[in-house]
């Protein structure tokens, strides 16, 4: 039997996943992380885009992150998310059409406010729309 580690991942809406994971990676503010069993304490901001969580027995579950905040301690790790979905919920489309709609805004926007929340969309959208596509590819579809 593989060594685990307690991982809970919630939004403010929502409790994603409680359970016992062999290995949780996800996009830091410094890159990607892998936390493991027995990873040292760390806490770290979290950017939009796929948590991959390897459960017991090699499955692997995918959630979108809006962004949030990853702790680790010496028995659990916990992920506070902006909000998350499970990938397979993403629907493909509306995600391709949200970095379309966001990629016209940033093309006509007037101001600085303006083109700092179109980039922010299109940086979000396209992140959604990659996760969706990682889980299309590892199902081999």
């Amino acid at each position: 039997m593989a060594i685990t580690v307690h991982c809970d991942i919630v939004s403010a809406d929502e409790s994603l996943f409680v359970g016992l994971v062999e290995m949780v990676v996800a996009t830091g503010s410094m890159g990607e992380l892998g936390i493991t069993p027995g990873h040292a304490p760390l806490l770290s901001y979290l950017k939009p885009g796929p948590v991959r969580l390897l459960k017991q027995g090699g499955e692997e579950e995918i959630y979108y992150l809006s962004g949030g905040y990853l702790e680790v301690q010496p028995n659990k790790v916990s992920i506070l998310a902006d909000s998350a979905v499970r990938a397979g919920d993403i629907d493909e489309a509306a995600a391709a059409e949200a970095v379309k709609s966001a990629e016209h805004a940033l093309h006509n926007q007037s101001g600085e406010i303006e083109y700092s929340k179109a980039a922010s969309m299109l940086a979000e959208a396209a992140a959604q729309l990659r996760t969706v596509q990682q889980l299309r590819k590892k199902m081999g579809g």
